[in-house]
């Protein structure tokens, strides 16, 4: 095991993935998923891991034939079961109204479930690498996606397990020069098609200037995700004391509130109760609910939402017309 296999060995363990028996390997037959695959087969031993592959042909370019039978010859070189199947993703596309991206993706994780199940994998794992997750962000972000935007993305999240969440694309491939592995370029990966593919090519220039962009974005995450842990933790310690949900009402303590306090407060207790919790109306809702906690003596309205004052407590209502949230 060389200095990098074994590197990526103290990550997994670190993390505490939870990750071992059975494991389905998808493997398009690209960079990231051929260090993927050939990286688990050397660690194999020491996770604990029994591997099979899988392999999907989404029939959209003309080298997707040459690629199966790449990973076909790849899987008898470490000798793994494979199994593979073809689909009709321009068709599903059609049919249901969405991109080719999101019908490929759709056809690949139903078929990817049933394929785990079948044959007793608790997990898929997936190539999902650093630069991965420095685009997702960024998508986010560009989506109005806020501070959900600054979560890092978790490699082990239900079904899926990505072990490369904290290596870049660069490092992986090369590994695999280094180890005079081949793999298949996906052209289509670099065609401003998709959102994505277009931040690629802002990246690139963005690495340039910054080569550690992506480890000290994905350092500022696992910062902000340890902030928000111990503001929850805070909001929570509150409940019962400062704020509770009665039926359908969230119950304030007519007191001294900050802004700060009660947005995250409130989106707190409308997460639990399925209201909206944009950032934009908690933003607003906040300083008009801090005044009238403090001051106010009669029942007011602001949007959608309704406040009845009573000597220990202000009531907050979501009118009943208002559609719940499931952001």
């Amino acid at each position: 095991m060389n200095r990098f296999e074994s590197d990526l060995l103290a990550q997994i363990q670190r993390r505490g993935d939870g990750v071992s028996g059975r494991v389905l390997v998808a493997c398009s037959g690209g960079g990231d998923s051929v260090a993927l695959l050939v990286l688990l087969w050397i660690l194999r031993k020491s996770l604990g891991l029994d591997l099979c592959v899988a392999h999907a042909d989404h029939g959209l370019r003309e080298a997707s034939s040459e690629e199966a039978a790449f990973v076909g010859d790849l899987c008898r070189t470490l000798n793994l079961d494979l199994v593979e199947a073809s689909f009709g993703v321009r068709a599903h596309a059609a049919s249901q109204g969405i991109g080719l991206e999101m019908a490929a993706r759709d056809l690949r994780w139903n078929w990817l479930r049933q394929e785990a199940e079948h044959c007793g994998a608790g997990v898929v794992a997936t190539g999902h690498t650093l630069d991965d997750h420095t685009e997702t962000v960024l998508l986010r972000l560009a989506r109005g996606g806020g501070l959900g935007s600054l979560h890092p993305l978790a490699p082990r999240q239900g079904l899926r397990w990505s072990p490369l969440a904290e290596i870049r694309r660069s490092e992986l491939r090369a590994y695999l020069a280094m180890k005079n592995i081949p793999w298949r370029e996906d052209t289509s990966n670099s065609e401003p098609f998709t959102a994505r593919n277009r931040w690629r090519v802002l990246l690139a220039e963005i690495r340039k200037e910054a080569p550690e962009f992506d480890r000290h974005l994905f350092e500022t995450h696992l910062q902000a995700e340890e902030a928000e842990g111990l503001a929850r933790a805070l909001i929570t310690s509150w409940e019962g004391s400062r704020w509770s949900i009665q039926g359908r009402s969230v119950v304030f303590k007519r007191e001294a509130w900050s802004e700060l306090e009660l947005r995250w407060t409130l989106e707190t207790a409308f997460r639990e109760l399925g209201w909206p919790r944009e950032s934009a109306l908690l933003r607003g809702l906040a300083p008009w609910l801090v005044e009238r906690l403090l001051h106010a003596r009669k029942p007011s309205s602001w949007g959608n939402f309704h406040l009845n004052l009573e000597p220990g407590g202000g009531y907050l209502h979501l009118r009943v017309d208002t559609p719940p949230s499931g952001t």
